[in-house]
């Protein structure tokens, strides 16, 4: 497929590709060097692919705006199916309304604050005994057999158990919430059938209905968890949250936000030293003193978000091309994360690389993903105790494709069988 996309013409390269969504980086390259600002043939949005352009957008919010853009998205794709989606909801839940993500100031502002305070260091510091015992009890669950998935067994349920205490949803609640962020990540890649996208539909409005008596609840008996903090916050204007709003925020920003980035980088992770022994082996050397590097060399490698949008609120220029006002753009933090212009030898793994953490895998500016921290706590635990735990890691022979969740904006391996010595 490199060479492919190498003699291929730009008008006939999409990301919407499922080739190119499995491996994406042949492209990525191609962008970097031919095309850093690219308009997707098929998506309709302008791709933007280089580290300084897309740092440039995300600390220029006066020029390009996070408002709606989700919307803007699958208007721009799918308008029919769009208008579907919103007639589903509408009629059997909530329509979704923008997120985190999706917001400008100053009601970003206000809303971001409930999470830092959720997710501020002493929280995040109190809660890491709680997280090395999760990893450490899902470890010792499979660590005699010699063999598991560890997609299943360690990178779900580790962050997913996190989130829920937080959040105050029953842990035995772990594997449905599950399948509600696996139906908001499947639409969000906007790669579904029609048929495909009404059940993501039906499975999200499902979530919206499970909330309902425990917001209700917290509206009257807070019980000082963060869902009890968003339900009953107020903005300037002195008005709270309604109910949709509720509902997306607890979608979108703390479940699939909470847990996917962490899920999706831990797999990437194990992966990374099954294919690359020489860095498995400098890792163990020092495992303690070598681990925060390598955590930061998986998050610029495999990005476990892609990218993200915005819109543009005047005619610009990035890049030497001219891109009109209200115009999409999708910024592909992975393809910056292997720009060569900033990173050396960017495709390899690399954990004496000295501007390894200035990577992109959490964006940057205002919008800097508020679960970072949380989300290298949950790698370092995973990484820690299964790298004490077992020894030689390998993939197991015969059981792996090594394939992607279909998707535009998230990379996350099906499954990862893994083989090991018990320590």
């Amino acid at each position: 497929m490199t060479q492919d996309i190498a003699d291929a013409s730009l008008d006939e390269l999409t990301l919407l590709d499922p080739a190119v969504q499995e491996c994406p980086f042949p492209l990525y390259e191609r962008l970097l060097a031919d095309a850093p600002v690219f308009q997707d043939p098929k998506a309709g949005f302008w791709v933007v692919s280089r580290y300084d352009d897309i740092r440039r957008v995300l600390t220029d919010t006066a020029t390009f705006s996070s408002a709606a853009t989700i919307e803007l998205a699958r208007d721009t794709v799918a308008p029919e199916r769009a208008a579907m989606a919103r007639h589903l909801y509408r009629e059997q839940g909530w329509e979704p309304t923008p997120t985190l993500s999706l917001q400008d100031d100053p009601r970003h502002k206000e809303t971001r604050a409930i999470f830092t305070r959720a997710l501020r260091a002493g929280k995040i510091n109190a809660l890491d005994p709680f997280i090395q015992d999760t990893a450490r009890d899902l470890v010792a669950k499979f660590k005699s057999r010699g063999a598991c998935d560890v997609i299943a067994e360690l990178a779900v349920p580790l962050p997913l158990i996190a989130i829920c205490s937080q959040v105050g949803v029953p842990l035995d609640d772990i594997w449905k919430i599950k399948g509600w962020t696996d139906a908001w990540v499947k639409r969000f890649s906007m790669m579904q059938t029609e048929a495909e996208e009404r059940e993501s539909i039906s499975q999200e409005i499902a979530f919206q209905h499970y909330f309902e008596p425990i917001i209700n609840r917290l509206r009257t008996a807070p019980d000082g968890t963060v869902l009890s903090d968003l339900v009953n916050l107020r903005l300037s204007d002195g008005s709270q949250l309604g109910y949709a709003d509720i509902v997306s925020h607890l979608l979108s920003d703390l479940f699939v936000g909470g847990s996917e980035t962490s899920t999706n980088a831990i797999g990437e992770g194990v992966l990374l030293l099954c294919q690359n022994p020489e860095q498995y082996a400098l890792l163990m050397n020092d495992l303690e003193a070598n681990l925060p590097a390598f955590i930061e060399e998986v998050l610029r490698l495999q990005s476990p978000v892609q990218g993200l949008y915005r819109v543009t609120t005047r005619e610009v220029e990035i890049a030497g091309v001219r891109i009109p006002a209200r115009s999409l753009l999708n910024l592909r933090f992975a393809a910056a994360n292997r720009d060569d212009r900033h990173f050396g030898c960017p495709a390899q793994l690399d954990l004496e690389r000295p501007n390894g953490g200035s990577h992109l895998a959490f964006g940057s500016g205002v919008h800097h993903c508020i679960g970072a921290p949380l989300a290298r706590r949950e790698m370092y635990w995973s990484f820690r105790i299964l790298l004490e735990e077992v020894h030689n890691l390998r993939l197991a022979p015969g059981k792996n494709d090594l394939t992607h969740m279909p998707g535009l904006m998230l990379r996350a391996l099906k499954a990862l069988h893994i083989a090991f010595d018990p320590a």
